[in-house]
C-alpha cells in the first residue's frame, strides 16, 4: 500500500496565530517541530498498519516547512513548490492508495482556526458545485478522480467537521479546539502525535484504490474582498466575471478545476497591494 500525505500548518498542534505559519518569523521556527511531530504521528500510524511507502506532500505556503531531518526515516518527502497538482501532488499517478490531510483547516469564510482557502485573506469564499469548499473539498475531489480515497483528516475541530462533509469515512483528529479565528484550546504534540498515529493504523483498513470518480463539469465560484482582485482572476481564459467581487470556471476534470484555481490565486495575490490591499 502506498499512502500520500498532504502536510498543510495551519491546523497543525499548537498553531493558533499568523507567525505561526509565516517562514522566517522566530513562531513558525517554533511550530515546525509540531507541525513535523504531527506529520510523523501520521507516518508511524500508517506503517503500524501495513503501509508498504509513504510519501509526504509538503503543501503549505512555501512547500519548505517540514523538518526533514527529524522526519520519519521511513518516510519520504516531496517538498518545494511549483507542482502541477500543488497540495495533492503525486495522486495523479494512479499509484496511491490512499490519501491523508494532515494540519487541514476550514476554508474561507468559515469559523475556524486561520481559516482560509489558498490566500490567507482576500479569498472570501470558496463554492465548488454550489457547495462551500475549503482546500480540504477541492483537494478530495481531485483525489477522487484518481481512485484514492481521503482516509484521515487532522486540524482543528471545525476542520474535522467540515471533512465529514466530503470524507465521510475518513478517521479525524482534532488536535485543538476552535475558539476564534486566532485562538484555540491544543493538545501537547506528546498527545496529538499518539492520537494521529492511532487513527492512522486504523485507517489503513480503508486504504485501497476505488473505482476513480469523475463529477464533470465542475463549476467553482470565488468570492474576493475587492472589485480590482475579481478583475485580475478574469484574467484568466475561461474564468468570468459574475458580480462585481465575485468570478466563476467550469472544468471538464478535477485535475483542470485545481490547476485553475491555482492560476487565479496567484494572480489575485499578485494584485493585492500592500497599502490599499
Amino acid at each position: 500500500m502506498r499512502i500520500l500525505i498532504s502536510a498543510d500548518m495551519e491546523g497543525a498542534t499548537g498553531v493558533t496565530w499568523p507567525a505561526d505559519v509565516e517562514p522566517g518569523t522566530e513562531q513558525w521556527q517554533r511550530c515546525r517541530s509540531m507541525f513535523t511531530s504531527d506529520v510523523n504521528g501520521a507516518i508511524a500510524g500508517f506503517f503500524a498498519g501495513g503501509a508498504a511507502e509513504v510519501l509526504v506532500n509538503e503543501a503549505h505556503a512555501t512547500m519548505r516547512n517540514l523538518l526533514l531531518e527529524r522526519l520519519d526515516e521511513r518516510a519520504s518527502m516531496l517538498t518545494g513548490r511549483h507542482k502541477d497538482l500543488t497540495m495533492v501532488e503525486g495522486v495523479q499517478h494512479g499509484d496511491v492508495d490512499a490519501v491523508a490531510f494532515v494540519g487541514y483547516h476550514c476554508g474561507a469564510g468559515a469559523e475556524g482556526v486561520l481559516a482560509h482557502t489558498y490566500l490567507p485573506n482576500s479569498i472570501t469564499g470558496v463554492w465548488l458545485d454550489g457547495e462551500p469548499a475549503s482546500e480540504g473539498r477541492l483537494n478530495a475531489r481531485v483525489a477522487a478522480e484518481y481512485g484514492s480515497p481521503v482516509v484521515l483528516v487532522t486540524g482543528d475541530d471545525r476542520a474535522c467537521a467540515d471533512a465529514a462533509s466530503y470524507a465521510p469515512g475518513a478517521r479525524t483528529v482534532a488536535v485543538k479546539d476552535y475558539v476564534s479565528r486566532y485562538a484555540a484550546i491544543c493538545r501537547p504534540p506528546a498527545r496529538t502525535r499518539a492520537d494521529i498515529a492511532a487513527a492512522a493504523e486504523a485507517a489503513m483498513a480503508a486504504a485501497g484504490r476505488v473505482a476513480p470518480v469523475r463529477h464533470a463539469p465542475l463549476t467553482v465560484e470565488i468570492e474576493v474582498d475587492a472589485a480590482q482582485l475579481a478583475g485580475a482572476a478574469a484574467m484568466v481564459p475561461g474564468v468570468e466575471a459574475v458580480a462585481e467581487r465575485r468570478v466563476r470556471y467550469t472544468s471538464p476534470t478535477a485535475y483542470e478545476m485545481i490547476r485553475c484555481f491555482k492560476a487565479v490565486a496567484t494572480l489575485i495575490s499578485d494584485a493585492v497591494e500592500s497599502r490599499y490591499g
